[in-house]
């Protein structure tokens, strides 16, 4: 990924940008194209699929990244605390205003003002937030006067507005303003291939000492749905490395869930059509292996390489003698 994208050399693992399938490149080149752009980004994606840590990468390398980066959870706030919040407030202004507070708005200027959550923004104030985007300035709670704003505007949801929007529930005119340029982010289970990186990647953040995981742990856990996606995933790493007392995680040191649900989808290994006395060619019995191996990981080169007990270059070889496409297998699997 770094010799593709130099870009995100360091930003990939402080942000948690790691991986390199096919789904978390196409992300990533997406971020890259926004490099010099300050257009408005609308980010999709369900819950846990890292929405922020996007929207981190996309202000890192815009324009503003000397500015701030300025992150409201439209979810977690009150309509009438959020309005105070985002738009600022003189003192006086209300009961408990003892002081002017600067409007979140305002301390983006210049940098990256990030809505999560902005399906859950309130219809009442949906009005005054695209009248602040349109206008690039805000009026405080209690002002007379308006203050100029320059930020740029991301915005992430799990909810579909469009849907919303149809519903009467979200303003058609302010959706239209965020979705000027829309990325969707892949579920945890649409990028299996990068599970194992990913749990390396929390384990070396949160392990007080050197840990790995055996080959049956790291199945289990590439196997699992993961409905929680990365964000449960690094919750479950790190419930490990604090609970684990040897060297090496194995299937029992995973949570309960997870083990049981690895054992539940564990699949049957393959079937030879062959009589008890009759004698299976070697080549026919090695193509079964690869092809069921590619099946259980999905496709994914590398663990199907290590589930066999082979190097990469030496799967790639077998596969090209067999006249499989390495990609065509893994879009198809």
């Amino acid at each position: 990924m770094a010799h593709q994208l130099p870009l995100f050399e360091d930003a990939t693992a402080r942000s948690g940008l790691v991986g390199d399938s096919p789904e978390i490149e196409r992300v990533l080149r997406i971020v890259d194209k926004l490099k010099n752009n300050r257009s408005p980004v609308l980010l999709l994606g369900d819950s846990g699929t890292g929405k922020e840590l996007v929207a981190r990468a996309l202000h890192r390398v815009s324009p503003g990244s000397r500015g701030s980066f300025v992150a409201v959870n439209c979810a977690s706030l009150a309509p009438t605390l959020l309005e105070s919040e985002l738009f600022g407030h003189l003192r006086g202004s209300f009961t408990g205003a003892e002081s002017t507070r600067r409007g979140l708005m305002e301390q983006a200027h210049g940098g990256t003002l990030f809505l999560d959550e902005i399906g859950e923004f309130p219809l009442e104030l949906q009005a005054k937030l695209l009248r602040a985007l349109e206008e690039k300035q805000i009026r405080p709670v209690g002002a007379d006067r308006p203050i100029p704003i320059e930020a740029r505007l991301i915005a992430a949801t799990n909810r579909d507005l469009a849907g919303e929007v149809a519903g009467g529930r979200f303003r058609g005119d302010l959706y239209y303003r965020l979705n000027v340029i829309s990325i969707r982010l892949p579920t945890l289970r649409q990028r299996r291939g990068d599970i194992p990186a990913l749990a390396q990647h929390f384990l070396h953040l949160y392990a007080p000492r050197p840990l790995s995981f055996t080959r049956e742990a790291m199945n289990c856990l590439t196997a699992y749905d993961w409905p929680g996606n990365v964000r449960q995933l690094e919750n479950a790493i790190q419930r490990i490395a604090a609970l684990v007392s040897g060297s090496q995680i194995s299937l029992a040191d995973l949570p309960t869930q997870i083990r049981n649900a690895g054992e539940e989808s564990a699949a049957e290994p393959p079937r030879l059509a062959a009589a008890p006395t009759q004698v299976v060619p070697l080549a026919d019995a090695e193509r079964l292996a690869i092809e069921h191996a590619l099946k259980v990981t999905r496709g994914n080169i590398g663990q199907a390489a290590r589930a066999l007990g082979m190097g990469k270059t030496t799967l790639y070889r077998k596969m090209k003698q067999l006249g499989w496409s390495a990609r065509m297998h893994s879009a198809t699997a």
